[in-house]
């Protein structure tokens, strides 16, 4: 371990070094990304898949490597058994700072399977990240505002039915979607400035969860509640790969997928206040836990 390295020196070399981890990867990635998008075909597709996903946890397994090489890290960790490869998974965190899906990546890799996020669909114009993302299948996610429908009330629905469309690929191969449940990450300020109803969290987004849960319900085999609580404070992505989080606790909640929480969350406001209800109990739990931290 290079412990004792200088914290800017550190810093230094987990960029270069995760850089050129990345763009390493990227090689073996192209071949089977082009092969998959030119030729789809589902026995092609189902070894382009597997590989794929091979290449991606490998990826993440390396960078674990690399940032535990350079940093001396105290890892608190519970619930994270009975996590299975083959399972689908959808992961509601709570968002502190940029190094949130490093950690995640290093606690649940090769745990459960390789994760994906759900995309806005003006990202699907981004180049070469757009290759990649098509290639995983990243879901783009289409949300139509209240007035458009108003508007064009013949597109009422449309949006739920293009994202469980583009969801329909994960029938056969498993996955795990990730969401940051409040939306952005959590400071003083924007906890004050939205008038929080909690002490160590923002106020969460029900209608983002709501709208996966709607699109992929059916293929999600449970939902798993990660809370991240840094030691001694919460830190930036460059605090961490400097070393300044001493010791970062994990816990994770299995919560089953049950019809109650699968209904029409954007049409029907009894489900919607009782789907609120539910994650902001969810949301109460996990402050009550960071506070135990």
């Amino acid at each position: 371990m290079l412990a004792f390295l200088p914290g800017f020196v550190r810093g230094f070399l987990a960029l270069v070094l995760l850089i050129s981890n990345l763009l390493i990867w990227f090689i073996p990635v192209f071949p089977f990304a082009a092969i998959k998008l030119t030729i789809p075909l589902k026995p092609v597709r189902k070894v382009t898949d597997a590989s794929l996903n091979y290449i991606c946890t490998r990826w993440a397994t390396i960078n674990g490597y690399i940032l535990m090489f350079l940093n001396r890290v105290e890892w608190d960790i519970q619930g994270d058994d009975n996590l299975k490869m083959d399972n689908w998974y959808l992961v509601l965190s709570n968002h502190q700072s940029w190094a949130d899906i490093i950690i995640l990546q290093y606690v649940l890799n090769n745990k459960i399977p390789y994760f994906r996020f759900f995309l806005k669909q003006q990202l699907i114009w981004l180049p070469i990240f757009n290759f990649v993302w098509a290639a995983l299948d990243y879901p783009y996610m289409k949300r139509y505002s209240k007035s458009f429908l108003e508007k064009h009330p013949h597109l009422k629905g449309k949006d739920i039915e293009t994202t469980r469309k583009s969801c329909e690929k994960f029938r056969d191969i498993p996955v795990s979607i990730m969401n940051f449940v409040e939306g952005t990450r959590f400071s003083p300020e924007k906890q004050k400035k939205q008038k929080s109803n909690f002490e160590y969290l923002l106020n969460p987004k029900a209608g983002g969860v709501a709208f996966v849960l709607s699109a992929m319900g059916n293929q999600l085999t449970a939902i798993l509640d990660v809370t991240i609580k840094y030691h001694p404070y919460i830190v930036g992505i460059w605090d961490f790969f400097s070393g300044q989080a001493k010791k970062i606790s994990i816990r994770i909640n299995h919560i089953p997928i049950t019809e109650a929480l699968t209904g029409n969350y954007f049409d029907d406001p009894e489900f919607k206040k009782i789907f609120q209800e539910w994650i902001n109990k969810l949301w109460q739990d996990k402050d009550r836990t960071l506070a135990s931290l």
